[in-house]
């Protein structure tokens, strides 16, 4: 009986240590999902103001709020999907910022929320193109003292890597929100390799609104650190 009590025992303080933990990562994340969206609207409200009567009447600046945990920003022909993650997530042991004396004063600190940033063609959703692909250009990471860092590509990767030091803002959100968009549109869409293409079936081929299922995506030329030796 003592050894169940003392199991019972372990398995209270460990939900009161890690469970009040990942909540309290859990809020934090959340809210600074809200206070990301109010950004994000307000940039597309600034690019619809400055371009207003200046851009092709076809070319449409969105902000679409879909809901607690995902939102889209629309910009001429492609789509950020920012979504954040339900879970709260731990390292390897072997991230550097284990090195640091920030985690070292308190390892509770390397607990974090995500949102991710995803760059789609607006196309893909306009013709529920389902086979098209996005791609993850960043990620933000959101801890229980609202300190923040971001994986990302290029720009994204290093401007926004100070765990130790950084506090999450609506000034931060700005620039990570305004750095995205411009990565996303400086990289056109590419054929296909001829190979990839040579053949199609009568299923993707024949639709309700005689819209070609051709898989379609970017040509992302860059890579996030961990995806190097895959």
């Amino acid at each position: 009986m003592e050894a169940l009590d003392s199991k019972v025992g372990l398995i209270a303080k460990e939900l009161e240590n890690k469970g009040n933990l990942k909540q309290a990562v859990y809020r934090n994340t959340k809210e600074q999902f809200k206070q990301l969206k109010k950004v994000a609207k307000k940039i597309v409200e600034e690019l619809n103001d400055l371009t207003e009567d200046r851009l092709d009447s076809n070319i449409e600046i969105l902000f679409i709020d879909k809901g607690d945990y995902e939102a889209r920003i629309k910009f001429a022909g492609d789509v950020l999907v920012i979504y954040m993650h339900t879970n709260v997530f731990e390292f390897e042991r072997s991230h550097s910022m284990y090195s640091t004396s920030y985690i070292k004063e308190d390892e509770q600190r390397s607990f974090c929320g995500m949102i991710n940033f995803y760059n789609f063609l607006a196309d893909s959703f306009k013709y529920d193109r389902f086979n098209d692909s996005g791609y993850l250009i960043a990620r933000i990471f959101v801890n229980k003292d609202n300190h923040f860092f971001v994986e990302g590509k290029r720009q994204l990767g290093f401007l926004f890597n100070d765990f130790s030091n950084s506090k999450i803002s609506a000034t931060s959100l700005r620039s990570i929100i305004e750095t995205a968009i411009l990565y996303a549109m400086e990289f056109d869409l590419y054929t296909p390799p001829y190979n990839e293409v040579k053949e199609i079936s009568i299923g993707s081929m024949i639709h309700e609104s005689s819209i070609l299922k051709v898989k379609t995506s970017k040509r992302m030329g860059y890579k996030f650190s961990q995806e190097e030796d895959e």
